[in-house]
């Protein structure tokens, strides 16, 4: 759980403001400017206003946060800041405004004019919805949709380097199509250091283009590229860049580095910078998120067990390898130990000064002195109460009727269903959520099928892709062809089965793969066979 007052510019706020902000981001050379949503979907800034960075319509500082009108109406999706700084902000609707700082045009709008009023940023973008924004520098980026599946990149701005892709270095007025090297590519998400760029596609590949001198494009050297170049080698979950270095998380939960290093900020036991991706934190266990920003050199990341750590430029000190903190999440390392303490993302910010109604339902899960139903798996009891479950789940609405048997016990004996995977699914009546390990996810998605609570598949699937390995990837995919004919498992089958195929020689060594039966064996061989998965 986030606490947004560790940021000193939140900090004079009233207790009854804090509990009302949502999304918040702080930015600025010095940490001093910071944007945040309420949960009406209200947006407010406050701050220096460096460079007219708040949008406030004058160049006037406020420790009072002041409501931008412009935005009233609009759901916020996206948002990211440059070092003059200036704003990028992405709507629901896929509307780009942008201000502050122009002086290379990373506005987007054609001039060199400082942004005192927001920009809609339109041209070459009219027929685009933009999802994702991101800023290096002085350039900025945006990922668009176009019709159901196509996702492109655009850049704009300050190109010395080559950090908007053209192919030149050549500033760029308005927003531009990244085509080169990626015309037939389905990006999914952007990220800038500095001076560069990178993009994520949807089949894990990355590629990067501008400033190189630090090896932070990890193409194995230190050449800038003034278009897009492809990093061989990994297929990426999650990307984020520092000021000079890139980290990245693959699908098997593995963590790489690569870039600058003076201040120890990839992680690898010195100051030696990498041209290449190396890996790092192999012996902490799986990782689920990587954290870093182009404005400062440290780096942070979260374990699946929760676990967070942090290296690089932290207060000062140069720490050379993770390090593991007290923090349960990795936005706290960059409010108390990054330079400047900016935030690495537009985080959502949860305060737990009261119970709501999911908190005490929470609570009060297998609670035996509250509870008026007892579930019996493997020999277990389960302590539920029956009122929530007729609400939260048609199954046992029916259940608690008076022509069935159960409706008139005390203790109802499950055997289909092993006891981690019926607790799971009960504990998910109280909370919306599901802990439990990948493997496990399989019976769940079969419990969830069974009593046909899609929503509970949707996160089975999630839980999957989360944490499927080359061990498990077939067992995962056989799982997902059985339920190939509810709703969205279509999904999960076909990213089970590209990750079989992205690492096809490991997947055909495990066990599961040995024991598969002939026709799902013949299934896959001829569609791996026309992705051109065979091809020399």
């Amino acid at each position: 759980m986030v606490d947004v007052s560790k940021w000193p510019l939140f900090s004079l706020m009233p207790p009854q403001d804090l509990a009302c902000i949502w999304k918040a981001c702080v930015f600025g050379a010095s940490a001093n400017e910071a944007i945040y949503i309420n949960r009406d979907h209200e947006v407010f800034v406050l701050g220096l206003n460096c460079s007219n960075c708040l949008c406030t319509g004058d160049n006037q500082s406020t420790i009072v946060p002041k409501k931008l009108d412009f935005l009233s109406g609009k759901k916020v999706v996206s948002v990211s800041y440059g070092s003059g700084p200036h704003v990028l902000l992405a709507t629901e609707e896929g509307e780009l405004f942008a201000w502050g700082h122009n002086v290379y045009c990373q506005l987007g709008n054609g001039t060199t004019n400082q942004g005192l009023l927001p920009v809609l940023v339109s041209t070459n973008l009219l027929d685009f919805k933009v999802t994702e924004v991101a800023c290096g520098s002085h350039h900025s980026m945006a990922l668009t949709e176009f019709g159901q599946s196509s996702y492109q990149v655009f850049a704009w701005g300050y190109n010395n380097c080559g950090q908007v892709g053209s192919g030149s270095t050549a500033t760029q007025p308005h927003p531009r199509r990244v085509s080169s090297g990626l015309q037939t590519k389905i990006a999914v998400g952007i990220v800038c250091g500095q001076n560069s760029s990178m993009a994520v596609l949807d089949n894990g590949e990355v590629y990067g283009w501008g400033y190189n001198g630090n090896g932070q494009l990890g193409l194995g050297n230190n050449s800038n590229q003034l278009t897009p170049d492809r990093l061989a080698g990994l297929r990426v979950q999650q990307l984020v860049c520092g000021y000079a270095h890139s980290l990245a998380l693959t699908d098997e939960g593995d963590l790489y580095a690569w870039g600058a290093n003076a201040y120890g900020q990839l992680g690898t036991g010195n100051k030696s910078n990498h041209l290449s991706p190396v890996a790092i934190m192999g012996e902490k266990g799986r990782i689920v998120e990587v954290a870093a920003c182009h404005s400062a050199h440290t780096s942070a990341a979260k374990t699946q067990s929760g676990q967070v750590y942090m290296w690089g430029h932290c207060r000062g000190q140069t720490v050379t390898l993770p390090h593991l903190t007290h923090f349960s999440c990795t936005d706290d390392v960059f409010a108390c130990f990054a330079t400047p303490a900016v935030m690495w993302r537009l985080l959502s910010a949860e305060l737990d000064d009261f119970l709501t109604v999911a908190q005490s339902l929470k609570k009060e899960f297998d609670n035996p002195e509250t509870a008026d139903l007892k579930f019996r798996v493997d020999g277990k009891f389960i302590y539920v109460h029956k009122a929530v479950l007729k609400i939260r789940c048609e199954h046992f609405r029916s259940m608690f009727q008076s022509h069935w048997n159960e409706d008139a016990k005390d203790v109802i004996e499950i055997q289909q269903f092993s006891f981690p995977v019926y607790r799971s699914f009960l504990e998910f009546l109280y909370t919306d959520d599901v802990e439990l390990p990948p493997e496990d996810a399989i019976g769940l998605l079969d419990l969830a099928t069974s009593y046909c609570e899609n929503r509970l598949k949707r996160l089975c699937q999630h839980i999957i892709k989360r944490g499927i390995t080359a061990d498990n990837a077939f067992t995962f995919l056989a799982a997902s062809v059985r339920y190939g004919a509810e709703v969205r498992s279509a999904d999960l089958e076909d990213f089970c089965f590209k990750f079989c195929v992205n690492h096809l020689t490991r997947v055909t060594q495990t066990d599961a793969f040995q024991q598969i039966d002939g026709d799902l064996l013949k299934d896959f061989i001829c569609r791996a066979g026309r992705c051109g998965a065979f091809k020399n």
